[in-house]
């Protein structure tokens, strides 16, 4: 059959998030187990920018590909998945929309790992797209009792918790200051682009569970350095690309956890209600090979 190309709106259309947290879902533990092989970020100097590429092979899946995006003008990102066994082109994805859910799915992995059991009361700082794939995913592997949403112009949180609401059936609401949407939380989402943390972590409560997706290295940071002394296990998807980074990370790699270690029961996330939990997501290579990949045998 022929590959299948897909734009933003198209994603946003027809992959739901039961099929991304799925892929994923699977894409972790092979990572875990040497099955996707997923390397580093490759990046080429063009220029003015870099051009970067991360791959995957999904040897149980029988595809590999790639996505590519710049940092030269921020062009649109490209996802190309091929068959392992004919080579033929599965799937042709660009846009941002697909890279988002991707971490998303991911995002809500974690969650589901890491926090403690039961329905979810939400924290979000920042209301962007990150913010919003994270809570998407979220709403297919548990319960949302209710999402506090703050957002450096208050207007966008108020329109992130209409949304909310609409598609997602999610009681939402929002406020002007970070402190109260993290406050007893059972979850803090932070998807910011800010170099310097927004929030303290004396807000955060026992027990809660923190996935930081915005910068995180020692020069900048979206949450504070604290955390690490008060988290029980620091998660991440992917150990070496963490330490892969140009910068040094916040959190030291040799004490991040695998998420895919966890899923695949080797490594434990929680051993009690009071502990903390933190996630850095990373964006395991590969991951979006297999998204797009499910989305491919989706429309079989």
């Amino acid at each position: 059959m022929p590959p299948v190309l897909c734009n933003d709106d198209d994603v946003r259309a027809r992959l739901d998030a039961a099929t991304a947290v799925r892929a994923v879902r699977a894409a972790l533990p092979a990572h875990h187990a040497g099955t996707l092989h997923a390397p580093p970020r490759v990046r080429a100097d063009i220029g003015g920018g870099d051009l970067v590429f991360t791959t995957g092979h999904l040897r149980d899946r029988r595809v590999f590909g790639f996505r590519a995006y710049d940092t030269l003008v921020g062009a649109e990102q490209l996802v190309a998945v091929r068959g392992s066994d004919d080579g033929e082109l599965r799937a042709l994805v660009h846009g941002t929309e697909l890279g988002a859910r991707r971490t998303g799915a991911i995002g809500a992995l974690a969650v589901d790992a890491a926090a403690r059991p039961g329905a979810v009361r939400l924290g979000l700082v920042g209301a962007g797209a990150q913010a919003w794939t994270q809570l998407w995913a979220l709403c297919a592997v548990r319960p949302v009792e209710d999402v506090v949403v703050a957002a450096r112009r208050r207007e966008r949180a108020a329109a992130f918790a209409t949304r909310a609401a609409a598609e997602l059936g999610v009681r939402a609401r929002a406020v002007a200051d970070p402190e109260d949407a993290v406050r007893e939380r059972d979850v803090v989402i932070v998807a910011t682009n800010s170099a310097v943390p927004v929030m303290d972590a004396g807000w955060i409560a026992a027990g809660t569970h923190v996935t930081t997706l915005g910068p995180k290295t020692r020069s900048r940071h979206e949450v504070p350095a604290a955390l690490a002394d008060r988290a029980e296990v620091i998660l991440t998807d992917s150990r070496a690309q963490a330490a892969g980074c140009p910068e040094p990370h916040l959190f030291a790699p040799d004490r991040m956890v695998e998420l895919g270690a966890v899923l695949s029961g080797s490594a434990t996330a929680r051993t009690g209600r009071g502990r903390l939990t933190v996630f850095c997501s990373v964006g395991l290579a590969g991951t979006e090979v297999a998204v797009a990949a499910a989305r491919w045998e989706a429309s079989r």
